[in-house]
Parts: structure tokens; sequence; C-alpha cells
């Protein structure tokens, strides 16, 4: 039996699920939300979904209403008699929570995995996350992408003649070593000391970085206070260049400003977190074809490992 499948998105999404379904040759299915006075506010599907495959396109980035959004839409298509809800999560929020770092602090990603199983989820198809041990968290299935996708062509297109891989902290050296081994490139490292939340301390470079042409490879970048420090240590210790390739675009406080003042080149993102760009040296590449190929394997019944690009087994 063929169900149908629909594809609908939250309203912080809207942007890249358009692009999504654009990349699948199909429409983004309809909903309303109701707002009230006092904030609340009640999203409601537009058209039956009885029977069908549906997939809920919203990264979950604060506020904690784009959370709480894709939360009500899986209950609600839950009580539709949904056949499968898949939550598509670009941008998985609340990873950086993925373990207790100091005593009475909460393992914030293991709290939004039960919020989204409880409310109904079939399957999580995500990108990048913060940690991969998230996908524990889960007792269902998690489509775990990887950007490097997109950014190993991108990288590639750039006909680097020195090219070195960096990552800007210990946490992203397994990250940045299998992009070194797909691209048959050296590699270096910074160790970083945090004074407190998005505050880097002193940070020192693991490697050897003169004469080369360095990219930084990572996660995320919220205030890009450790890229712009990693990429200031590069140039002191004799690189030729800089860049850098970040799956997220958190881009908060002086993020744009310092990314501007930076000896940074460019910044590569993607598309997970829609934003308007305050600064020329960013460029966007969107994953929406990405996305919609996984789609496709789902409903298809498929194997999406091709998409798995920097999976460590293959290197």
């Amino acid at each position: 039996m063929n169900r149908p499948f629909k594809i609908f998105s939250a309203r912080a999404s809207k942007k890249i699920a358009l692009a999504i379904c654009e990349a699948y040759g199909t429409e983004l299915g309809n909903e309303t939300v109701i707002e009230f006075s006092d904030g609340e506010f009640e999203p409601s599907f537009d058209e039956s979904i009885r029977g069908a495959n549906i997939f809920l396109v919203q990264s979950t980035m604060p506020p904690a209403d784009n959370l709480m959004e894709l939360l009500l839409m899986i209950d609600a298509a839950r009580r539709a008699s949904a056949y499968k809800i898949n939550a598509v999560i670009p941008y998985f929020g609340f990873a950086r929570q993925d373990k207790k770092g100091k005593p009475r602090v909460p393992i914030g990603a293991k709290l939004i995995a039960n919020l989204l199983t409880s409310a109904g989820v079939d399957r999580v198809i995500t990108m990048d996350l913060h940690a991969d041990q998230i996908q524990g968290f889960f007792d269902i299935p998690v489509d775990h992408l990887y950007s490097s996708s997109v950014f190993i062509p991108y990288i590639q297109s750039l006909n680097l003649p020195n090219l070195t891989i960096a990552s800007p902290d210990m946490g992203g050296s397994n990250r940045a070593n299998t992009y070194a081994k797909f691209l048959k490139s050296e590699i270096v490292i910074c160790y970083k000391h945090r004074e407190k939340s998005n505050v880097v301390g002193k940070m020192l470079l693991i490697g050897d970085v003169k004469g080369k042409d360095v990219v930084l490879v990572d996660d995320m970048i919220d205030t890009a206070g450790t890229l712009t420090k990693a990429a200031d240590l590069m140039i002191e210790m004799g690189a030729n260049t800089v860049r850098a390739v970040c799956t997220h675009g958190v881009f908060s406080g002086p993020a744009y400003q310092r990314i501007d003042d930076s000896i940074l080149l460019e910044v590569a993102v993607t598309d997970t977190i829609p934003k308007e760009h305050g600064s020329s040296k960013v460029k966007e590449i969107s994953i929406s074809k990405l996305f919609a190929s996984s789609i496709d394997a789902v409903l298809k019944n498929e194997s999406i490992s091709r998409h798995f690009f920097l999976d460590n087994n293959k290197n």
C-alpha cells in the first residue's frame, strides 16, 4: 500500500521547508497557527492527514516557542490519525546540554528527546548534533545527517594549495580529523580554556600552520568568540589564509561584528537556522536537497548511509 505523505512546517523554519519541498518536487502542506492575546498559540492542520506519513520541519533554536510549536504539531498529528510522524529538525536546539558538566544542572538534550517521544514522534531526522551520543537519548530511529555532504565539495572547489583542516577546540577534533582524512590534508587542533560560557580565556595551537591555507571546521557558531580567536591564532602562527565552515549559524550577540573585524576571509554556514546575515563574509549553503533526498529514502525504506559523508567507518 502506497500511503500518502505530506511535508509541513512550523513557522520558524518555513524558508528551509519550502526549499526542501522544491528540491523534492512537492508542495508544502497547509497549516495555520492561532495566536491568543497572552502569547499562547495553537497550530492546526488545514487538510486531512489521516493515514499519511507526515514530515514536520522545524529547527528548535531559541526561543522555546519554536520547540513548543513542534511539540504541539506532533500532538495534533497524532490525534488526527497520521500514520507516521517524522520530525525534521535541521538544528537540534539545547544539544549543548548533553551531560552534567557541574552539579545541579539539567541534561537538556535528554529532556528534549523525552518530550519529542512523549508527544508521539516516530522518527527524527537531524543534522550535525553537537554531541553524537544524543542519538542514544532516543528510543526511536534517529537519522543523523552530516553537513560534510555540502562542505566537502565546497572546500574542494576552493582549490587551496596548502590546505590544512583545523578544529577550534578539542571537542571538534574527531570531526576535523575525518575531514582531513577525506581531503588528505594535514590537521591542527586548538586547545581552549573557557573562563565561563561564551568567554574563551586562553588558546593554544597543536600542530603547524606556517604557510598553510587553513579551514576551521565546527558544528556551530554562537558568539563567534572561539572561531575568531582561533583564526587570529592561526595567522599569528604563520598561516597564509583562514576560512571557516560551520553547520549551524546561531550568530548571537556580537557574532557578526566579530567576524567582520576578524582576519577570516569567509565563513560558510548552512541554512538550518533562518537568518538575514549581518556580515558580507558569511556565505550560506543550502542543505535542502540533502534533507529532501533523506525524506525520499525514508519513504522508500532505503538506506540513507550515502549521506553519512564522514562516517568514520568509511575513512
